[in-house]
């Protein structure tokens, strides 16, 4: 077995308690478990050990630094298929297209970057992605409404890639939670708005 997947027991070790008591906890959706071709519990290490961290944190502190390991193991999982389906991917070549669909990583190693810094840096940093998503669609040829939507879905899984670890984390603090969720929100407004005014100075440039 793949060592960052383990089976019932070695999740009890791991967590100091009997394997029928992961059993329940699992089957009560306390704690994120994933079934095999045969019906067999798997659990991940780093799940498992963010579950963890997130039971013992009995603070604000604490719980902030579970929130941020949280992130940390967020990944974007993006189908073929599912990008497919948007009409701006559609108007793109295979390079365009590579470029486009590691926008999910850089989108979290900047998110990462901005919640590291505070203030005018910060600001900075979210403007940086901004410029880089309407340099890219103007680049590939894309309208202001086709790079803003291009933008919009990969917020989209941004989110649901966290809510999926938010699950998985189990962490009490819905206050940790909520200022994590509001500082991504700002992030991301922030990228949106300097993506547009981007394209609009284009646009004035190319008036000129």
């Amino acid at each position: 077995m793949p060592k960052d997947w383990l089976n019932l027991s070695d999740t009890a070790k791991i967590l100091g308690v009997h394997p029928s008591t992961v059993r329940n906890w699992a089957d009560q959706g306390q704690l994120s478990v994933h079934r095999t071709k045969g019906g067999h519990r798997r659990f991940k290490r780093s799940e498992v050990e963010l579950w963890q961290q997130a039971q013992r944190a009995t603070g604000p502190v604490e719980a902030q630094l579970v929130v941020q390991n949280a992130l940390k193991l967020t990944r974007f999982q993006i189908t073929e298929g599912r990008l497919q389906a948007e009409s701006w991917y559609q108007k793109l070549d295979d390079e365009a297209r590579n470029q486009y669909r590691l926008s999910g990583r850089n989108m979290m190693q900047g998110l990462m970057a901005y919640l590291a810094c505070e203030g005018e840096e910060a600001e900075a940093e979210a403007r940086s992605l901004g410029y880089e998503y309407a340099a890219r669609g103007r680049r590939n040829g894309l309208s202001i409404l086709d790079a803003t939507q291009a933008f919009l879905f990969f917020r989209s899984m941004l989110f649901d890639a966290m809510l999926n670890v938010y699950e998985a984390a189990a962490v009490s603090s819905s206050q940790a939670w909520s200022d994590m969720f509001r500082k991504i929100n700002t992030f991301t407004d922030i990228i949106m708005i300097t993506l547009m005014e981007t394209y609009e100075a284009f646009e004035r440039g190319n008036q000129r």
